[in-house]
């Protein structure tokens, strides 16, 4: 039988992590078409409302359905809005190990956004779903991801060379395939102790231990 993940709800002290709803669909298109997004993830472009609403109703569905993984909406607490997703992917439930990335609209950067999320669904994964391994993969030239590796504890494993591609803005305005390394990041449950201490003391985070 096939394990999946539950609907969920995870809160943190600014942020809500919540499934995504046909109500994102706007924000979702328009956040997807930042040249930063282009550049780092396989997202085609442009990315339509009708891309945005194929990815909440059927694709994202899909994949918690099968047990592949979870896409989670990531809203501010206070204003509702959508600040980004992050998503669980490459699921394997036997050694209870995923893959988690993690994507952040323009205009919420720089606010720790990205750490605090991909922390508060690391803790949920390891309490709650008693998960072993979470592994991230970044582009090596991607320093703003590996920034977010590094800041929720994970260490670095190595560099699968030449297994990533990457797009790059051509003067007449399309986008080129370019390739580049992936650099291979885990993290584990025992991890977590000193990564949770450390983000108190510098950016003022608290606990994530009460999800909705």
């Amino acid at each position: 039988m096939t394990s999946t993940f539950p609907n969920i709800s995870i809160s943190t002290e600014r942020l809500v992590l919540r499934p995504l709803d046909e109500d994102d669909v706007p924000a979702l298109a328009e956040m997807m078409n930042d040249e930063q997004i282009a550049a780092w993830t396989d997202v085609p472009q442009p990315f339509t409302e009708a891309a945005a609403r194929h990815w909440i109703t059927q694709y994202a569905p899909a994949e918690r359905g099968s047990g592949h993984g979870l896409d989670l909406a990531v809203t501010e607490f206070l204003t509702q809005r959508l600040v980004g997703i992050v998503q669980l992917t490459r699921t394997d439930w036997r050694i209870r190990a995923t893959e988690l990335s993690y994507i952040v609209a323009p205009w919420a950067r720089g606010e720790g956004y990205a750490s605090e999320a991909a922390l508060a669904t690391a803790q949920w994964l390891f309490g709650e779903q008693k998960f072993e391994r979470i592994e991230l993969r970044t582009a090596a030239d991607n320093t703003a991801s590996q920034q977010v590796a590094q800041k929720i504890g994970c260490i670095s494993e190595g560099v699968l060379r030449n297994a990533c591609i990457v797009h790059v803005r051509m003067e007449d305005g399309t986008w080129t395939d370019m390739r580049t390394d992936f650099i291979v990041w885990s993290l584990l449950p025992e991890d977590l102790a000193s990564t949770e201490e450390q983000l108190v003391d510098t950016s003022g985070f608290t606990s994530y231990s009460d999800w909705n």
